[in-house]
């Protein structure tokens, strides 16, 4: 989820600067639902991760 949401902020970038202000929008969006959901998956990972009893 990471890599994709990396791909499309750097899509985002590259697209503004060229100036195509639609492709930035939907590219930006789509960036923040993949790290927001990795962010999300990441944090229930960490809370329900295997405990090891040692």
């Amino acid at each position: 989820m990471l890599s994709w949401g990396m791909t499309f902020l750097i899509l985002a970038l590259i697209s503004a600067l060229l100036g195509f202000g639609a492709l930035t929008g939907v590219a930006m969006t789509a960036a923040k639902i993949c790290i927001g959901v990795f962010l999300v998956l990441a944090v229930i990972s960490m809370i329900s991760g295997r405990r090891i009893n040692v």
